[in-house]
């Protein structure tokens, strides 16, 4: 099951705790078989240092079959590089526009928008920010990898400051993705961090939390 084209992603938010104008927005982006709803109980954990931003985790364009609530950016079926290009480039542009229409709403400019995502998510997020018409704040990925980085420099179109998390005992990204990645980012001209967490799997932990929350303080407030 997927969305029609032209329908826009939606999903969990959080209003500034402020209760005013949002002054930057963090739109967070699950992985494979996970909702909005996972990955926005995260910005709850950092929502307390950022009063003024707001927060919004889309759900996945298509679900899983046989799967309860469990999204995709784009179906697994094998694990070729040819099938991650096909897949973000697919869902590329159902979330450029669910970016650009979540600014507009929060009458925002680009370079207050930071993107976050695990995963799959986290491919979705360095492949649509990087190509983003205009300069955004930032990007983290955690636990991802740079998707068809052959591409990157012909269609890069803006170098935001990227952080990038991973554990050295991912089991299913593997860690040298980290390394990976931040060549080639480096080698288009993009700003990269890196945050390594020591013997932890497929997951985020408190260090890496807390890299992540450092990095968006910087870049948004």
């Amino acid at each position: 099951m997927t969305t029609h084209p032209n329908q826009l992603l939606d999903g969990p938010r959080l209003a500034p705790l402020t209760g005013g104008r949002a002054t930057g927005l963090i739109v967070l982006l699950h992985g494979y078989g996970s909702n909005g709803d996972d990955l926005i109980s995260l910005a709850r954990m950092i929502q307390p240092a950022l009063p003024t931003i707001a927060f919004v985790a889309p759900n996945a364009p298509s679900l899983i079959p046989r799967m309860a609530d469990a999204h995709q950016w784009w179906a697994i079926g094998s694990s070729s590089a040819a099938e991650r290009a096909r897949g973000v480039a697919g869902a590329a542009p159902a979330l450029d526009r669910f970016l650009s229409s979540e600014l507009e709403a929060n009458g925002l400019a680009d370079d207050r928008l930071l993107i976050v995502g695990f995963s799959q998510g986290a491919m979705m997020a360095l492949h649509v920010g990087l190509r983003r018409h205009k300069q955004i704040a930032g990007i983290i990925g955690i636990s991802g990898m740079l998707v068809d980085p052959g591409s990157l420099e012909a269609e890069i179109t803006n170098k935001p400051p990227v952080l990038l998390i991973h554990g050295t005992a991912d089991e299913v990204v593997p860690f040298r993705s980290l390394d990976l990645a931040s060549d080639a980012l480096r080698d288009a001209g993009v700003p990269v961090t890196a945050h390594v967490s020591p013997g932890l799997g497929h997951s985020v932990d408190q260090d890496g939390l807390g890299a992540a929350a450092a990095f968006v303080a910087r870049l948004l407030t």
